[in-house]
This record gives C-alpha cells, sequence and structure tokens, in this order.
C-alpha cells in the first residue's frame, strides 16, 4: 500500500479512544512507551529508525515498545514513500478513561499509569527549567508551575474540570496532534497537564 493511499483511507480530524480494559493502560504505563507514543504523534509519522535517533536508545528497543503499543492498539504501521521501513502513526490522537476504575483491576491500573505519566511530566518539567532561559519572554510568562487552592463540592470540582476539558477539546479537535496541516505557523507543542488533588478537610472547614 502507497503512502498516498494511506493518507486518504485515513479519517480526517480527531481520532478517539476510550480504554475499557486495564491490560492497556497497563502496556501505556511505562515512560518510553509514552515519550514513543507522544513523538511519533508530533512527526505524524516516524520509523523504528528514526525513533531510536529520536530518543537515543537502540533499534532493538524502539522496536520492541512500539510493537508492544502495536499490540494494544496505540500505534500502527502504515505503507512508506518507498520499499524500506515502513512508519508508524497514531491509531488514536486523544484516549480517555472514563469508568474503567469500576471493572476488576481497573483502579489499580489507572494508579500505576498515572505515577508513570506523573513522573513523565515531572522529568519534562525540569527539563524545561534547563532551556527556559533560551526562550523568549513570552514564552516564559506563560509556562511553568501554577497552584491554587479552593474548597469545592463534588459537583463544583466535576463542572470545573469540565470547563477545563472543553477549552482544550476545542483545540484539540482543531488540531489533531499528528495532522501536520493544522498547525499554525510558529507554533510548537505544548504539553499540558492537570493535577487535581482533594485534600483532607481541616478542623475548621466544616
Amino acid at each position: 500500500m502507497s503512502l498516498e493511499s494511506d493518507e486518504t483511507a485515513r479519517p480526517p480530524g480527531p481520532r478517539r479512544r476510550l480504554l475499557d480494559d486495564p491490560r492497556s493502560i497497563r502496556a501505556l504505563a511505562h515512560p518510553l512507551r509514552l515519550e514513543l507514543q507522544s513523538i511519533v504523534g508530533r512527526s505524524g509519522r516516524l520509523t523504528t529508525a528514526d525513533a531510536a535517533r529520536e530518543l537515543g536508545i537502540s533499534h532493538g528497543l524502539a522496536s520492541h515498545h512500539l510493537h508492544q503499543l502495536a499490540k494494544y492498539g496505540f500505534v500502527e504501521q502504515v505503507g512508506g514513500a518507498d520499499n524500506r521501513e515502513r512508519p508508524w502513526q497514531l491509531v488514536a490522537t486523544s484516549i480517555s478513561h472514563e469508568g474503567i476504575e469500576e471493572k476488576p483491576g481497573g483502579a489499580a491500573a489507572v494508579a500505576v499509569f498515572e505515577q508513570v505519566a506523573a513522573e513523565r511530566t515531572l522529568e519534562s518539567f525540569l527539563d524545561w527549567q534547563e532551556r527556559r532561559g533560551h526562550w523568549a519572554a513570552g514564552w516564559r510568562e506563560h509556562a511553568g508551575v501554577g497552584s491554587s487552592t479552593v474548597y469545592l463540592t463534588e459537583a463544583e470540582l466535576a463542572a470545573l474540570v469540565g470547563r477545563i476539558e472543553a477549552v482544550m477539546t476545542e483545540l484539540v479537535e482543531e488540531r489533531p496532534l499528528d495532522d501536520l496541516s493544522s498547525r499554525p505557523p510558529g507554533s510548537v507543542p505544548v504539553e499540558f497537564t492537570l493535577f487535581i488533588v482533594p485534600r483532607e478537610a481541616t478542623s475548621g472547614g466544616n
């Protein structure tokens, strides 16, 4: 199959996936696989050799983890421009796991995934701290860590998260991660991670 025919068969716009199997979430809960999934998306399409060079790992290691991602339906190989190594692309440009915690093993799988994702986010943030001095003031001003504490009910928290997700979803749907043509000139990939941590109320809070 040619590259052109793959592009034609591919549906336009965002491609969503609901993870309903704890095994799939556990398969993704690996820092190298999360990074591979990310760079495949940012590149649109990427060969195993290019992914290995990008991450500074061996071809064999990159191949193993890409095939594991493929096994659980996160990436797929498609036809290339010639007979050389076939590139990888994302199967879905956004994933969610609503309702998975109600299934056997679901809560534990989500906990493992969130811990790995949080650790990866922290590494990315520390890397930004080393790089930020080379970026223009406008980028530095709006990047970094922000923190606020506010007393909310369960319903208010759900409504607030819904509003935040609605803003992000609008942009995500307009600019699917691997749709290079939807990226405005001068844009760069910007990662957003929302940590929501309910805490125990103080003795004077109720």
